[in-house]
Protein backbone atom coordinates (compact mmCIF):
# COMPACT_ATOMS: atom_id res chain seq x y z
CA UNK A 1 0.00 0.00 0.00
CA UNK A 2 1.43 3.05 -1.18
CA UNK A 3 1.20 6.31 1.11
CA UNK A 4 1.42 10.40 0.81
CA UNK A 5 4.33 12.04 2.58
CA UNK A 6 5.18 15.46 2.85
CA UNK A 7 8.77 17.11 2.73
CA UNK A 8 9.50 19.91 4.74
CA UNK A 9 11.73 22.82 3.56
CA UNK A 10 15.01 21.10 4.96
CA UNK A 11 14.69 18.25 2.77
CA UNK A 12 14.94 20.25 -0.08
CA UNK A 13 18.02 22.19 1.18
CA UNK A 14 19.86 18.90 2.34
CA UNK A 15 18.92 17.72 -1.27
CA UNK A 16 21.76 20.46 -2.35
CA UNK A 17 24.20 20.60 0.11
CA UNK A 18 27.80 19.18 -0.92
CA UNK A 19 29.23 19.60 2.84
CA UNK A 20 26.40 16.81 4.01
CA UNK A 21 26.45 13.84 1.22
CA UNK A 22 24.77 11.36 3.54
CA UNK A 23 22.28 14.23 3.83
CA UNK A 24 22.02 15.03 0.57
CA UNK A 25 21.58 10.91 -0.55
CA UNK A 26 18.75 10.62 1.83
CA UNK A 27 16.77 14.01 0.35
CA UNK A 28 17.44 13.36 -3.10
CA UNK A 29 16.19 9.64 -2.76
CA UNK A 30 12.51 11.35 -0.87
CA UNK A 31 12.08 14.02 -3.43
CA UNK A 32 12.77 11.96 -6.82
CA UNK A 33 10.51 8.93 -5.25
CA UNK A 34 7.97 11.63 -4.28
CA UNK A 35 7.80 13.04 -7.41
CA UNK A 36 7.64 9.67 -9.09
CA UNK A 37 5.27 8.43 -7.50
CA UNK A 38 2.57 10.86 -6.76
CA UNK A 39 3.28 10.48 -3.60
CA UNK A 40 5.27 13.26 -1.90
CA UNK A 41 3.38 16.54 -1.28
CA UNK A 42 4.81 19.88 -0.35
CA UNK A 43 2.78 23.37 0.26
CA UNK A 44 3.06 27.12 -1.05
CA UNK A 45 5.09 27.67 2.21
CA UNK A 46 7.61 24.71 1.45
CA UNK A 47 8.11 27.21 -2.18
CA UNK A 48 8.76 30.24 0.11
CA UNK A 49 11.21 29.10 2.90
CA UNK A 50 13.43 26.78 -0.09
CA UNK A 51 13.03 29.98 -2.20
CA UNK A 52 14.28 31.91 0.50
CA UNK A 53 17.59 29.63 1.77
CA UNK A 54 18.64 29.48 -1.83
CA UNK A 55 19.06 33.36 -2.40
CA UNK A 56 20.68 33.98 0.59
CA UNK A 57 22.23 30.98 2.40
CA UNK A 58 23.75 28.69 -0.28
CA UNK A 59 27.39 29.37 -0.67
CA UNK A 60 26.30 29.46 -4.52
CA UNK A 61 23.29 31.36 -4.32
CA UNK A 62 21.13 29.95 -7.19
CA UNK A 63 20.09 32.24 -9.50
CA UNK A 64 16.70 33.06 -11.04
CA UNK A 65 17.82 30.87 -13.99
CA UNK A 66 17.98 28.26 -12.15
CA UNK A 67 15.54 28.81 -9.10
CA UNK A 68 12.86 28.43 -12.29
CA UNK A 69 14.10 25.66 -13.88
CA UNK A 70 14.02 24.11 -10.32
CA UNK A 71 11.11 24.87 -9.65
CA UNK A 72 8.87 23.62 -12.51
CA UNK A 73 11.15 20.13 -12.46
CA UNK A 74 11.47 19.93 -8.53
CA UNK A 75 9.06 21.78 -6.56
CA UNK A 76 5.54 22.11 -9.03
CA UNK A 77 5.14 18.39 -9.51
CA UNK A 78 4.85 18.39 -5.69
CA UNK A 79 3.09 21.26 -4.55
CA UNK A 80 -0.75 19.77 -3.25
CA UNK A 81 -1.54 21.90 -0.68
CA UNK A 82 -2.33 25.83 -1.49
CA UNK A 83 -3.10 28.06 0.85
CA UNK A 84 -6.53 28.39 2.45
CA UNK A 85 -8.97 29.60 5.30
CA UNK A 86 -9.10 26.16 6.67
CA UNK A 87 -5.10 26.20 6.29
CA UNK A 88 -4.94 28.76 8.50
CA UNK A 89 -7.56 27.63 10.81
CA UNK A 90 -5.87 24.31 11.25
CA UNK A 91 -2.14 25.70 11.64
CA UNK A 92 -3.35 28.01 14.41
CA UNK A 93 -5.09 25.49 16.52
CA UNK A 94 -2.19 22.91 15.89
CA UNK A 95 0.06 26.53 17.21
CA UNK A 96 -2.27 26.47 20.72
CA UNK A 97 -3.20 23.10 21.13
CA UNK A 98 0.67 22.02 20.46
CA UNK A 99 3.03 24.88 21.26
CA UNK A 100 4.11 25.12 18.14
CA UNK A 101 5.43 28.24 16.42
CA UNK A 102 3.97 29.32 14.14
CA UNK A 103 5.93 28.32 10.66
CA UNK A 104 5.95 24.70 12.24
CA UNK A 105 2.07 24.49 12.60
CA UNK A 106 1.68 25.75 8.92
CA UNK A 107 3.45 22.83 8.07
CA UNK A 108 2.26 20.30 9.95
CA UNK A 109 -1.70 21.78 8.86
CA UNK A 110 -0.41 21.38 4.94
CA UNK A 111 0.46 17.51 5.64
CA UNK A 112 -2.61 17.10 7.40
CA UNK A 113 -4.52 18.71 4.72
CA UNK A 114 -2.76 16.91 2.62
CA UNK A 115 -3.56 13.77 3.38
CA UNK A 116 -0.35 12.73 4.19
CA UNK A 117 0.87 9.69 7.09
CA UNK A 118 4.03 10.99 7.09
CA UNK A 119 6.03 14.56 7.47
CA UNK A 120 9.76 13.92 6.82
CA UNK A 121 11.43 17.20 8.92
CA UNK A 122 14.50 17.64 10.65
CA UNK A 123 12.87 20.22 12.70
CA UNK A 124 10.18 18.39 14.59
CA UNK A 125 10.33 15.98 17.10
CA UNK A 126 10.64 12.51 15.39
CA UNK A 127 8.63 10.39 16.17
CA UNK A 128 5.95 13.20 17.23
CA UNK A 129 2.23 12.70 16.37
CA UNK A 130 -0.23 15.00 15.31
CA UNK A 131 -3.55 12.28 14.80
CA UNK A 132 -2.44 9.88 12.13
CA UNK A 133 0.08 11.89 11.04
CA UNK A 134 3.83 10.68 12.07
CA UNK A 135 6.67 13.06 12.01
CA UNK A 136 10.44 11.22 10.62
CA UNK A 137 13.26 12.53 10.64
CA UNK A 138 14.87 10.98 7.71
CA UNK A 139 18.55 12.16 8.49
CA UNK A 140 18.85 10.20 11.79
Amino acid sequence: MSVRYFLDTNVFVYSLDSDEPQKASVAETLITAGATTGLGAISYQVVHEFFNVATRRFRANMTSTELERYFFRVLLPLMKVSPSPSLFLEALDLHDRNRLSWYDALIVAAAIQGQCKTLYSEDLQHGRRFGDLIVENPFL
